[in-house]
């Protein structure tokens, strides 16, 4: 039985992290929205079974009854007999589901083609943000440009960085009270302050 796909197929799932066992981890996973596709062995009980359903309802997520006991399922899986599995990736999901509806076309050919369009949007996504992630390392969405020039209004007086120079000549050397602003966050002023020519 080890060599079935669909049974090869969970196994590498398990390896790669994306499989939960058991009803905790599968009905957290759910909870979590983390699962895409909800399997159940095909000799569990009828309490599992409407656990499942519950689990599928909670997740919003679609769940198939696979045609493999809880015995085979543990063997593959390395451990003890195991009625509930969930697949948190899409991909894999969307394998499993093909693999079922070749061997079944009509029991399982409209959830595999559900779960075809999902893993195709999460790949979609998938591969938008790596292009916008790889636009915003190069600079393609915002290039760089320079600023643009500054006007000349005119000859300035002084050298630059002399007190007055960049002021208006009404301002400069004109002395001028300053009234603190009223506030959280401010500073008070007090004092004068004097430009001297």
């Amino acid at each position: 039985m080890a060599s079935d796909p669909i049974l090869h197929l969970l196994g590498l799932a398990r390896k790669a992290g994306k499989l939960e066992l058991g009803e905790e981890p599968v009905g957290a996973a759910c909870r979590a929205r983390q699962a895409r596709v909800v399997l159940l062995a095909a000799d569990a009980t009828p309490n599992t079974r409407r656990r499942c359903a519950h689990f599928g309802q909670a997740g919003n997520v679609l769940w198939l009854e696979l045609p493999f006991s809880k015995e085979e399922l543990g063997l593959t899986l390395g451990r003890g007999p195991c009625a509930l599995l969930a697949l948190t990736d899409a991909g894999f999901a969307s394998a499993v589901g093909e693999k079922l509806a070749a061997r079944e076309p009509e029991k399982y050919g409209p959830a595999a083609s559900q779960l075809r369009e999902k893993a195709d949007r999460v790949l979609q996504r998938r591969r938008e943000k790596l292009q916008h992630e790889k636009n915003v390392r190069e600079g393609k969405k915002h290039p760089w440009a320079p600023p643009p020039p500054r006007k000349e209004t005119g000859p300035r007086s002084g050298a630059r960085g002399a007190p007055g120079a960049d002021r208006p000549p009404h301002r400069a050397g004109m002395e001028r009270d300053r009234t603190p602003r009223k506030g959280p966050g401010t500073r008070r002023l007090t004092g004068k302050f004097r430009h001297d020519p």
